[in-house]
């Protein structure tokens, strides 16, 4: 056998090398925390320089040519663009492409969106659509004019109707399948002003004005569509009334959440079955205007301290101011964007106000403004002129 030299044998402390590779992972742990405490800052900080950010100018990023009618009117749609008037609605991207169209003829033509629906109707009319991203899924025609169309999620939409001192409700599936309906009379002492129907189709809120001797009172009543009403009479599962206060829109701004907008304060019900009055939100002054997306709600009205402008004040959904501001804008339109900013405009100025109440943009347009869309981050916009579409990044 061959045998082997200069070779050594060697006692290895393990204690020392534990402690060696105790230290050394020590080292990497806090290099790595140092490396994702420096992501998170500069991150943060670039989200917070975006927030407090201002800009005055654009720069266009892609423009095409529009014909479209100057009494058109838009809104944002699973990721395009609604165009409608009284003369058809059509649905195309950024770039003008249109996806589909639809002819009609209405005197009065409003929509309403709920996730994958839409539904656009006549007001006054006996015309109703209820459309998806691929276009037309059911045409319906009613017997009596149309007062007011609500659509949930899953196309069902409810329609309130009035013809003489009469009030007709009736609830549809989106093949046009009758599922509910009712009558309110007039001698009975109110009639229905408005509807709100929840996403998921089952419950319904019915706005009613009641004048008696020159006093004015506002009932609204929950119906909840789903078993829980069954058990209740005529499917009622709650009733408010508020004395002395006009009461002239309800609108579901979440699954859950219902706002009803009076003269002299906005109230927030709260109830995934049976609402509750959550939150009321009092108001000091006459409302020029009140907006809402499924967060907040906005409300505007004069402002003394600056001539011929308005004060802006926006509220989270437990009645907590969020913002405030004030705008010199004559506008003619004020709105909540995707990405929750404020968009107060006219037709040849615009101002964005984020929600933590900076001034991002004011500009004065040489040619006429017809809508602002947001468009990704909070740079990127769609300005909707008369003549063109132009894609733009703020600077």
């Amino acid at each position: 056998m061959t045998k082997k030299e200069g070779f050594q044998t060697v006692e290895t402390n393990f204690e020392e090398l534990d402690e060696k590779i105790r230290i050394h992972r020590k080292k990497i742990f806090w290099r790595v925390i140092g490396v994702s405490l420096g992501v998170i800052v500069t991150i943060f900080l670039a989200q917070l320089w975006m927030a407090v950010r201002g800009y005055d100018s654009y720069e266009i990023r892609n423009s095409v040519d529009r014909n479209g009618s100057e009494a058109a009117k838009y809104e944002k749609f699973l990721g395009n663009i609604i165009e409608y008037s009284n003369d058809g609605i059509g649905y195309m991207t950024s770039d003008n492409e249109l996806l589909w169209n639809q002819s009609f003829e209405m005197v009065s033509p409003k929509i309403d969106i709920c996730k994958d629906y839409l539904v656009i109707y006549d007001r006054g009319g006996t015309l109703i659509y209820i459309m998806q991203k691929s276009g037309v899924v059911k045409q319906i025609e009613t017997a009596k004019p149309i007062q007011t169309v609500c659509i949930a999620s899953q196309g069902t939409i409810a329609v309130l109707m009035k013809e003489d001192q009469t009030s007709y409700l009736k609830v549809y599936d989106k093949t046009g399948g009758e599922l509910a309906n009712g009558e309110f009379y007039g001698e009975k002492g109110g009639f229905p002003i408005d509807l709100a129907f929840s996403y998921d189709g089952k419950k319904l809120a019915v706005g009613m004005i009641d004048v008696n001797d020159g006093d004015v009172k506002s009932t609204i009543t929950f119906y909840n569509l789903d078993s829980v009403g069954q058990n209740e009479i005529n499917n009622n599962v709650g009733t408010f009334s508020y004395s002395d206060m006009l009461i002239p829109e309800i609108e579901y701004i979440s699954e859950d959440t219902m706002i009803a907008i009076g003269d002299s304060e906005i109230i927030i019900f709260q109830g995934k079955e049976k609402p509750k009055m959550q939150k009321e939100i009092f108001v000091q002054k006459e409302l020029t205007s009140v907006f809402y997306n499924e967060k907040y709600i906005g409300i505007a009205y004069s402002n003394e301290s600056i001539e011929s402008g308005y004060h802006i004040e926006v509220y989270n959904l437990n009645g907590g101011k969020v913002m405030e501001n004030d705008t010199a804008i004559m506008y003619d339109a004020i709105s909540f964007l995707d990405n929750n900013e404020i968009c107060v405009k006219n037709q040849y100025e615009c101002e964005l106000f984020t929600i933590h109440s900076i001034k991002k943009f004011l500009y004065r347009f040489d040619t006429k403004l017809m809508d602002i869309l947001s468009n990704g981050n909070g740079q990127d916009y769609i300005f909707l002129f008369d003549e063109a579409i132009e894609e733009v990044h703020l600077k």
